[in-house]
């Protein structure tokens, strides 16, 4: 009786429908976000924003077809599991290998990326650094954060979150204002537009990856579709606003002709915030751009990198002392680290690679899981995304465009915007 009123009196809180969307906002907003105007450039806004409409869409459906799966499973199983149970052995290493490789690379996207615009900030003082050794400098001070503790990279991120929303709305915000409408709807008398969209949907694909969080969330608000599928649609569509307002930022700004001699420069990250902060209304608001930009990439390098040390720690079972942290900091760094050390430019191209792994566990395996889910267990009563198998085929049919235009725009048979 006495448990029963102390239940009573103290009931079990239900963790906030906020809390979930900003995990999967958070996970989806990153560094990748300062490739879209670079690859858009091509096609311009008009068809950025549909691009950007249509990959939202897609991979909203594709986290829905992963949360059909995963309410199948009890709370806490992990995608390794699913995948397992789900598709078998085989799945299970081609799952394994595509994540491995994703965060591989964008691991390498990040130190092109950290180094492309600690340089930048440094030549803002007067210093001059090779971008190779400021990447080595980037990587060195966070995989140090990384190696100490999981609670120094939650504690350190959760710094670098409030200060990239406020530098964000300081500097975007002023962005928004100086928008000149004929840089978005005239920007130039060339009339091909639309060829070059195909190129460009890997790179949006990048942009939208939160399914990881999927089982995350089934294990935090337990078997609650409906709280679940709120905070997915809240967090990707913040994501989309946001994406939005960035392209409208730096289209609107900056003439389309400009990105011509952005791409000529690598199109990396540095390089388009120096072209943004020429434009802005005072050298404080393009710092504020400028440390907005330092903070996406540190906080996306943390995110990345503590999930790819704590996988290599299991895989290769490291002890989780100082030597089996020194070893696994050397097999999570090192590669990434030389290869930005070899390639320093390679932002673009690695996001690009990123998006074609990312497109078997984010797209191909949610929807072949669900597909075979709902053939073993037809009357099964749960969650089911509406829509019938049209759903299903219709994101793996995405997921296979995506992985061919981006093997086409690699062998240079797609239109490329230069």
């Amino acid at each position: 009786m006495a448990n029963h009123m102390n239940a009573a009196r103290h009931p079990v809180k239900t963790p906030s429908l906020l809390g979930g969307a900003m995990i999967i906002a958070g996970t989806t907003v990153g560094a990748g976000m300062f490739s879209l105007p670079v690859v858009g450039a091509g096609m311009w806004f008009g068809y950025s924003l549909l691009l950007m409409v249509a990959i939202w869409l897609c991979m909203l459906l594709s986290g829905l077809l992963l949360l059909e799966t995963n309410l199948r499973f009890e709370p806490g199983a992990s995608f390794d599991t699913l995948t397992r149970d789900t598709l078998g052995r085989f799945g299970r290493i081609v799952n394994g290998l595509s994540i491995a490789f994703v965060l591989y690379i964008l691991t390498y996207a990040y130190i092109s990326g950290g180094g492309s615009i600690v340089n930048h900030s440094l030549s803002g003082m007067g210093i001059s650094l090779p971008q190779s050794a400021a990447g080595l400098v980037f990587a060195a001070v966070l995989a140090a954060i990384v190696m100490i503790s999981t609670k120094a990279v939650d504690r350190i991120t959760t710094i670098m979150l409030g200060g990239m929303i406020i530098t964000f709305f300081l500097a975007v915000g002023n962005l928004l204002i100086e928008v000149e409408p004929g840089n978005l709807f005239s920007p130039d008398g060339e009339a091909r537009f639309a060829p070059f969209l195909w190129a460009a949907i890997p790179f949006g694909l990048a942009s939208f990856g939160y399914h990881g969080n999927v089982p995350s969330l089934v294990k935090y608000y337990g078997k609650n579709p409906s709280v679940i599928i709120k905070a997915i649609c809240i967090g990707t569509s913040i994501a989309l606003v946001i994406y939005v307002c960035w392209l409208l930022a730096a289209m609107g700004n900056l003439p389309r002709s400009q990105f011509s001699d952005i791409i000529a420069q690598g199109g990396n990250m540095g390089v388009l915030v120096s072209a943004l902060s020429e434009v802005m209304a005072s050298d404080l608001l393009g710092k504020m751009l400028t440390l907005f930009a330092n903070l996406a990439v540190a906080s996306s390098f943390l995110g990345v990198t503590l999930g790819l040390f704590d996988y290599l720690a299991d895989l290769f079972g490291f002890a989780d002392d100082a030597s089996g942290r020194l070893k696994t900091a050397a097999v999570t760094f090192l590669p990434p680290t030389l290869l930005g050390l070899l390639f320093p430019d390679g932002f673009l191209v690695a996001i690009g690679f990123a998006a074609l792994a990312a497109t078997v566990w984010t797209l191909l395996v949610p929807g072949v899981m669900a597909l075979k889910l709902r053939k073993q267990q037809p009357d099964y009563p749960g969650f089911r995304v509406p829509g019938g198998t049209g759903v299903i085929y219709l994101v793996i049919s995405f997921g296979i465009l995506t992985a061919a235009c981006h093997l086409l725009a690699m062998a240079e048979l797609l239109p490329l915007y230069r």
